[in-house]
């Protein structure tokens, strides 16, 4: 720069010739040109960045939104008990049965008619079935068969830990209560098998129970065929096989043997065996290869039913309570190891016919023997010193008793369980109890102790032992 404020170009721009100038104009348009296209270059290049940058940040927004929005809405959503009957079911008991029935699940149930032992013992074929048809079981209350009409019926789940069984099963278990609202006066129809007639060849009728009528049930039964039973032309035997009623769960099998179904009690209607709710009228005197079969080590039943159907957590702590008081264990002390023993007595009397009743029932001298024997083998094989007995039984002689205190046993106190907790909990305490012992004694014949008795091996590895009765000398070998 001069000092009168003028270029250099501009002093070269007056002096130079046209020619020269020609040529910097020319210089200079193509390094405008130049500069021009590189700075649009970056412009748009810089404004692709930009964009891709802006999509991707809005892209990652809205993941991010969408993301909160579905936390928010599985945060908002009631957590569903896997276990629980809400797994299974629309919602909560309806009033009626249909109601609550889910498309993509089936079910299978069926009805108590005997005594309690033998009720659960039907539950277990009835849960064994379900598992080998892929069906829920849905399990009914207990009746008072045995202990009374008035005693009113106990639903499953105060009994047995329904949660404990579900896991273990590996299928949610569900009781009626939770599919229809107790005290309903909607009038289900529906179809079921009718087991009974075709394996006892006296009944003109299904198996009859209270439970349908609590359930507020109107059955239209259709008579199984023949071929369930499991020793054909028996008359005294009144067994079939699992195998043969899970057949009738399927369609081809059901559809070629249905026959003209019986018309239900009330409406009157006539329904085949429903194949979403699978119901049979009893399950008692159901096995796999031969007749009461729950006491050999193969049973079905038992081992992946039977042995899973654990006592409610309520009913395990009252028991304890009775064997803690019964066996003088202090407060803060654990409860300790004992054997237990199960008489029956009662209704045992009428199968010794002839035989009085002193020479029918095996005496204390039989089960003192077995308890030393089980005594001996724990000692021997496990390294336990158990020495406290307890005794639970149906007698009611008051000198019968003392004899049992005379040995050094002892019993629970059950002057105010029907009192305090109504007339199901004596029978159930002492099933209780019995099933905690690491040694077991039982009746033989009596399904509670054979029941006892799997349940003493299944889960303490007990020592058992069963005393047999009818004649003098019977427990002699």
């Amino acid at each position: 720069m001069l000092n009168d404020g003028r270029s250099d170009e501009y002093l070269l721009h007056r002096s130079a010739s046209p020619s020269i100038l020609k040529r910097l104009w020319t210089i200079r348009g193509r390094r405008l040109l130049f500069a021009t296209c590189a700075c649009l270059a970056v412009a748009s290049v810089s404004g692709l960045l930009l964009m891709v940058l802006w999509t991707n940040q809005s892209k990652f927004q809205v993941a991010s939104d969408q993301k909160s929005l579905h936390l928010e809405v599985e945060t908002s959503k009631p957590k569903v008990d896997k276990w629980g009957p809400l797994s299974v079911l629309r919602g909560p008991a309806t009033e009626s049965l249909w109601d609550n029935l889910r498309n993509d699940t089936k079910y299978i149930s069926t009805w108590p008619s005997a005594g309690w032992t033998n009720d659960v013992m039907t539950y277990a074929n009835m849960i064994y079935l379900a598992r080998i048809t892929d069906r829920v079981p849905v399990l009914p209350p207990f009746v008072p068969l045995h202990i009374g009409g008035d005693a009113g019926s106990i639903p499953f789940g105060d009994v047995f830990n329904t949660t404990r069984l579900g896991q273990a099963i590996g299928i949610p278990v569900v009781e009626w209560r939770d599919v229809k609202r107790p005290g309903s006066h909607i009038l289900d129809e529906i179809g079921c098998w009718d087991v009974w007639q075709p394996t006892q060849y006296e009944e003109q009728q299904p198996r009859g129970s209270r439970v349908t009528e609590q359930l507020n049930l109107d059955i239209s039964y259709t008579r199984a065929p023949d071929w369930i039973k499991l020793i054909p032309e028996e008359v005294n035997d009144k067994h079939t096989t699992f195998w043969a009623l899970a057949s009738l769960a399927f369609p081809d099998v059901r559809d070629a043997e249905l026959v003209p179904p019986r018309p239900s009690d009330q409406h009157q209607v006539t329904l085949p065996p429903n194949l979403h709710f699978l119901c049979f009228d009893y399950l008692y005197y159901v096995c796999a290869q031969k007749p009461f079969e729950y006491s050999l080590d193969y049973s079905p039943a038992w081992r992946y039913s039977a042995q899973h159907m654990r006592w409610a957590d309520s009913l395990d702590q009252l028991a304890d309570k009775y064997i803690r008081k019964a066996l003088g264990v202090a407060d803060g002390t654990p409860t300790p190891l004992y054997i237990a023993i199960h008489i029956r007595h009662h209704d045992f009397s009428d199968w010794c016919e002839e035989v009085p009743l002193k020479d029918c029932f095996a005496p204390l001298s039989a089960y003192a023997r077995r308890v030393r024997e089980i005594q001996e083998e724990l000692r021997s094989k496990k390294g336990l010193d158990v020495k406290h007995v307890i005794m639970t039984s149906d007698e009611v002689d008051p000198a019968w008793w003392a004899d049992v205190m005379k040995l050094g046993w002892k019993y629970p106190d059950h002057s105010k369980t029907e009192e305090e907790y109504g007339r199901w909990y004596s029978v159930l305490i002492d099933a209780v109890i019995q099933s905690g012992g690491i040694g077991f004694i039982g009746t033989d014949r009596s399904t509670m102790s054979e029941m006892a008795m799997r349940r003493s091996q299944s889960w303490h590895d007990g020592v058992t032992r069963t005393v047999k009765w009818g004649y003098i000398g019977a427990d002699d070998d």
